[in-house]
């Protein structure tokens, strides 16, 4: 009988190919988004912020550089993976707190996580423009 249990077993798992469910998908890129904001997040933050306090013209240059549509650009993407990982540990916090833990309810909080995260994105890149 043991024999034939482990017969059926996968020798090993293509992760690509298996169908996550949605709340599964949004604590993995919690956990992504997570990640990229210490690093090389902070790192970039770290090196922006010296730029900015060590000369006026240093100072000039990070504000002509943002000016500049392909760096607004580029900043969305980064401005995604924290208002994303704001709206997930919220989501987080309200499971640990025993708040929305049927299915149903796990279903639409993760699809609420990637809706708001997106229209926040989107309405904050309206403001930088």
């Amino acid at each position: 009988m043991e024999a034939k249990l482990h017969s059926k077993r996968p020798k090993h798992l293509n992760l690509f190919k298996i169908k996550q469910p949605l709340p599964a998908v949004v604590s993995i890129l919690h956990r992504i988004s997570g990640a990229l904001l210490f690093f090389p997040g902070i790192p970039l933050l770290l090196c922006g912020l010296q730029q900015l306090l060590q000369s006026p013209d240093s100072f000039d240059g990070i504000l002509k550089g943002l000016r500049e549509p392909l760096i607004k650009l580029g900043l969305l993407l980064p401005l995604w993976f924290f208002l994303h990982h704001l709206c997930a540990g919220i989501r987080h916090l309200l499971l640990d707190l025993q708040i929305g833990l049927a299915l149903t309810q796990a279903r639409a909080s993760s699809r609420w996580v990637l809706i708001i995260g997106f229209i926040l994105t989107v309405a904050s890149g309206v403001l930088l423009w």
